[in-house]
C-alpha cells in the first residue's frame, strides 16, 4: 500500500517535469486552454495539495487508531481482576454469573477472531467489510463494559479500595474508550473526504491530472509527430492511473 500512495505523489511529480519539458517547445500552442502550460501548472498546485491533503488526514488517523488501542490495551486484564473481586462479595449466584458472562464476552470467548485485533490498523484504503469489523470490536467492548458499570452500580457492597476499580475511574475510562472511538470515525471519515478529492483532482475522466497528460501528449504528437524527439522525451515520462 505504501507504493500505491507513493504512486499519486509521483505522478504529481512528474507532472511537473512534463509542464517544464513542453515549456521549451516552441510550437506549444494548444487550442484547448485546460493543455495550456499556465492551466496545467494551477493543475499540478491543486494536485500536489489534493495529495498532501489526504496523507495529512491518513497521518491524523492512524494516530487516533493508535490512541484507541492504547486506551483499550488493558481493559481486558481489568475486567478480570473486577470479577475476581467480585468473588469476595458474597454476591447471589445469579449476580455473579451475569459478571462472569460480561467478561466472556469481553474477552471474546466464543468468537471467531480477536475483539482487539485492528484491522484499519495502516490508515489506508481498506475495504468497508474490514473497517466494519474493527470499528464493531472496540465499539462490543465499550458496550459489554458500560453493561460491566451497570451491574456494578448495583451492588451496594462494591467498594475497592484499588483507584483503577473504582467506580468513578472505570466511568472515566469508559468515556475515554468512547471518546477514542469517534475520534477514529471523526478522523476516518475526514481521510475519506480527501481520498476522494485527492482520486477527483489525479484521475476524473475529463478534468482529471491523468486525462490531461494523455491529451497534451496527444497534442504534442500531432504538431512534432510521432517519431520526434519532443513527443519521445514526454512519452518517456511515465504517468499511472491509480485510485
Amino acid at each position: 500500500m505504501k507504493n500505491y500512495e507513493t504512486g499519486h505523489a509521483k505522478n504529481v511529480a512528474n507532472l511537473n517535469k512534463l509542464i517544464a519539458q513542453i515549456s521549451y517547445y516552441d510550437k506549444y500552442d494548444p487550442p484547448v486552454k485546460a493543455l495550456t502550460v499556465e492551466n496545467l501548472t494551477k493543475l499540478h498546485d491543486k494536485a500536489r495539495k489534493s495529495v498532501e491533503e489526504a496523507e495529512t488526514r491518513r497521518a491524523a488517523n492512524k494516530n487516533a487508531i493508535h490512541h484507541r488501542q492504547d486506551v483499550y490495551q488493558d481493559l481486558k486484564p481489568l475486567c478480570t481482576r473486577i470479577v475476581s473481586h467480585l468473588g469476595i462479595l458474597n454476591l447471589s449466584d445469579g449476580v455473579f454469573d451475569h459478571a462472569r458472562s460480561i467478561n466472556k464476552r469481553i474477552q471474546g470467548y466464543g468468537t471467531s477472531r480477536k475483539p482487539d485485533e485492528e484491522v484499519a490498523e495502516n490508515g489506508t484504503e481498506e475495504t468497508t467489510t474490514s473497517i466494519s469489523t474493527s470499528r464493531q470490536s472496540y465499539t462490543q467492548q465499550a458496550e459489554h463494559f458500560s453493561h460491566l458499570l451497570t451491574l456494578i452500580r448495583t451492588i451496594g457492597n462494591y467498594k475497592p479500595n484499588e483507584k483503577d476499580l473504582q467506580k468513578e475511574n472505570m466511568d472515566k475510562r469508559l468515556a475515554d474508550m468512547n471518546n477514542a472511538t469517534a475520534r477514529v470515525d471523526q478522523t476516518e471519515a475526514a481521510l475519506n473526504t480527501a481520498l476522494r478529492t485527492r482520486n477527483e483532482v489525479l484521475y476524473d475522466k475529463d478534468t482529471g491530472l491523468y486525462s490531461r497528460v494523455l491529451d497534451v501528449k496527444k497534442y504534442v504528437k500531432s504538431v512534432y509527430g510521432n517519431g520526434s524527439d519532443q513527443f519521445s522525451r514526454i512519452t518517456a515520462i511515465p504517468f499511472h492511473a491509480l485510485r
